[in-house]
């Protein structure tokens, strides 16, 4: 009896430890789906809110994970805004104003333009696997797509969300649900996948809504106009001087 107790208990473990590898197997292709030295992106962002409804339109370079820097084309209150991301460093710049700010500590959860979307969230570039350790809880159709529901715990404590549930397109490795939670387990933030292209010889989400739970009204739509990965970008793009140029 001793015996078999101790074959359930090895199969079990070995079982959990086969789907835990899976999960970071299933991470390791989203980043690789994402993964690019260097990004230039053209998107707007659609918000929703208790005093209406706006679009904004901005252009965005990256290079690698550790720089940004994003410009804002339209409407022209908001043109000629810009942000500059250098590791966990921001600086936002208003024409307006004619100020440049740094964002730092509670600051970086706060709302970009009165979206749905935190600097944190827009700011986040950093691969999964390196943020978090992940389990497969499930599978299940998403839009008529077979899905991997999975568990994220952060392997560090200052993310912006404890944990996130993440539901994985089992063919093209594309996010088409998340939903992002506090430490408390509270639901922060769910996200929504409308629309999936093939770009670059990958599949990238080009319509997705944000929805901060803890707000009224529809939430916010980000919509990818155009994309272009290993993209040759200057150097001094990102830098403090570019702000007020």
């Amino acid at each position: 009896m001793k015996k078999f107790f101790m074959i359930i208990i090895f199969h079990s473990l070995v079982k959990l430890l086969a789907q835990e590898s899976s999960g970071e197997w299933i991470l390791r292709k989203i980043d690789q789906n994402l993964g690019s030295e260097n990004k230039i992106s053209l998107a707007e962002m659609h918000i929703s809110g208790q005093r209406g409804s706006r679009t904004i339109v901005l252009k965005s370079w990256i290079q690698g994970r550790e720089k940004s820097f994003t410009e804002y084309l339209e409407p022209p209150r908001e043109k000629g805004t810009k942000m500059l991301k250098i590791t966990d460093q921001l600086w936002t710049y208003s024409p307006s104003t004619d100020r440049t700010i740094r964002i730092s500590g509670h600051m970086l959860r706060q709302s970009v333009m009165g979206s749905d979307l935190s600097y944190e969230d827009l700011m986040e570039d950093t691969r999964l696997t390196d943020l978090y350790n992940a389990t497969i809880i499930g599978d299940t159709l998403i839009d008529d797509r077979q899905c991997w529901e999975l568990q994220l715990t952060a392997k560090l404590s200052d993310v912006a969300y404890a944990t996130r549930k993440i539901w994985v397109d089992q063919e093209r490795f594309v996010v088409l649900k998340e939903e992002r939670f506090a430490k408390s387990g509270k639901l922060l933030k769910t996200t929504e996948v409308k629309k999936v292209d093939y770009l670059g010889k990958r599949w990238v989400a080009t319509e997705i809504n944000f929805k901060d739970v803890l707000k009224s009204g529809e939430g916010t739509t980000f919509i990818i106009r155009s994309i272009e990965f290993n993209a040759a970008i200057p150097d001094y793009i990102f830098s403090k001087a570019s702000l007020r140029k």
